[in-house]
């Protein structure tokens, strides 16, 4: 986690050294100005894990050089479990003029590409940006986003497949996934390939909050019955 969040702030320190400067006036204007970066997360600010990911962002600008209030300004924003709240709070974002982005998610990520072309967005927890549309490929990200991949999707079939060693019986499976997560698609397409060769029957259900998880688990109980649940990890 530690190495994941120094790599997502020297991306950020990476856009910072990269905007152009022009005359010598601009360049020390540029030097007293202390950035100011959105931070965009999923959970709730009084989520303990959702606040370790944020303060270990905190400790990987430190060991960098960047202090919060004295070399730098973080402005985060939670969403409190309710994605629809996204494009809300990239919209506030940029009204305070950031200079970067910070978004925890694909559907973060995505959301804040919609609201702005310009500010730079530095994505994280992004299981696969290139199949979800974020960017064209990861050698040449393009636009105005770049940040941590967690390519992925492919492991989804092993895992059904050390599923299916482990328990040789199954023969139905539940798929949790949130159709909201751009993240989902390619998720769900590798899981439907993976369980036709290995002859499981799939049974996909949707949760796009906490609020859904649990009506979700229910159905998956009554569905499955004795057979084992999967569960995509791109909530």
């Amino acid at each position: 986690m530690k190495l994941a969040v120094t790599g997502l702030a020297t991306s950020l320190l990476l856009l910072f050294f990269a905007v152009p400067l022009g005359t010598a006036a601009a360049q020390s204007q540029e030097k007293e100005k202390v950035p100011r970066v959105g931070y965009i997360s999923p959970g709730s600010s009084d989520d303990p894990m959702r606040l370790r990911r944020f303060e270990a962002f905190r400790e990987g600008l430190r060991e960098l050089g960047y202090v919060e209030g004295q070399s730098i300004v973080l402005e985060p924003r939670w969403a409190e479990g309710k994605y629809d709240r996204y494009p809300a709070l990239a919209a506030d974002l940029v009204r305070l003029k950031v200079d970067v982005i910070v978004a925890m998610s694909g559907a973060a990520t995505q959301a804040t590409q919609q609201t702005t072309r310009t500010v730079p967005i530095v994505m994280s927890l992004v299981m696969d940006p290139v199949g979800s549309g974020l960017v064209p490929s990861l050698a040449h990200p393009g636009g105005n986003v770049t940040g941590i991949s967690m390519m992925a999707p492919d492991l989804v079939g092993k895992q059904l497949q050390v599923l299916k060693e482990v328990v040789p019986k199954v023969s139905r499976v539940a798929l949790l996934r949130n159709p909201a997560n751009p993240a989902s698609a390619p998720w769900l397409r590798e899981a439907e390939a993976a369980a036709r060769a290995l002859g499981l029957r799939l049974q996909t259900l949707e949760a796009r909050n906490p609020q859904e998880i649990d009506s979700a688990f229910a159905a998956m109980t009554r569905w499955v019955a004795r057979s084992a649940v999967f569960r995509l990890p791109v909530l």
